[in-house]
């Protein structure tokens, strides 16, 4: 087991991608804080039409350690108590997986002030908050760990004048983290996945969706199980000297641009 005994938070982690990170980090023996808005995951209209049981009991029905967390990713005092709640629990922290963002669609002429906030508030101000209150934590342990999971949009406009900007932003966060941490053997790395089959893609259309499907040169759509894979080896003893660094998982979605 590759994470044994290591402690690890994955923020957004009751459904999709989150969900996914989780369980393959239990799977691979550590102790998993599922921190999100709600315990139950999300169903959507066109992926993960049939998943109901919340994510900790999920691990625990395969033998491994989960506690779920409510937590309010734009609220900093939350973000603060989670990891204090999870240091109480677990007895400290190695990993912490910003994965909770959201999508609000809509181009810069009709997007809401508020909704351009509340995109780059999760989405940026939420991960720079929790790495504010985790990197104490994480630069006492012998192999501390940030993921960042950001998305091909952060190398393109497409995805309307919040999301997009606030991934690009989260790409350099990562590094400029990189820098100031190394010293203390801390890791910070992001992933830029592509198509995921989760329920945040409910805002498509059918359409939209086989279009996404027909671009990508592999014979299907992603799915969480594949970026989960990485983050399991961003966060292990084989990934120890790699750090700044930005992995694309797109099934080669980006790889004509």
């Amino acid at each position: 087991m590759r994470l044994k005994d290591r402690v690890a938070v994955v923020t957004g982690g009751s459904s999709g991608i989150g969900r996914g990170i989780a369980q393959a980090f239990a799977a691979e023996g550590a102790r998993v804080v599922v921190a999100d808005l709600q315990e139950e995951p999300r169903r959507g209209k066109y992926h993960e039409t049939d998943v109901y049981i919340p994510t900790a009991q999920a691990i625990h029905a395969t033998g491994g350690e989960a506690v779920f967390i409510r937590t309010d990713l734009s609220e900093p005092t939350e973000v603060k108590a989670l990891f204090t709640r999870a240091v109480e629990t677990f007895g400290g922290i190695d990993i912490l997986v910003n994965n909770a963002g959201i999508h609000i669609p809509g181009g810069i002429c009709d997007l809401s002030l508020e909704d351009w906030d509340r995109v780059v508030g999760l989405n940026l101000r939420g991960a720079f908050v929790a790495c504010k209150w985790a990197l104490p934590h994480l630069c006492r342990s012998s192999f501390g760990r940030v993921i960042h999971i950001a998305s091909i949009h952060a190398f393109g406009g497409g995805a309307g004048p919040a999301y997009a900007p606030a991934k690009a932003a989260l790409v350099n966060l990562a590094r400029d983290t990189a820098l100031e941490v190394g010293h203390a053997g801390v890791t910070v790395n992001t992933i830029c996945p592509g198509y995921i089959e989760t329920a945040i893609q409910d805002y498509l259309t059918p359409e939209q969706i086989a279009a996404c499907r027909n671009r990508t040169p592999l014979p299907r759509l992603g799915r969480p199980s594949d970026i989960a894979h990485a983050c399991v080896f961003l966060a292990s003893d084989e990934a120890e000297w790699i750090t700044g660094a930005c992995l694309t998982i797109d099934g080669g979605f980006t790889a004509s641009v």
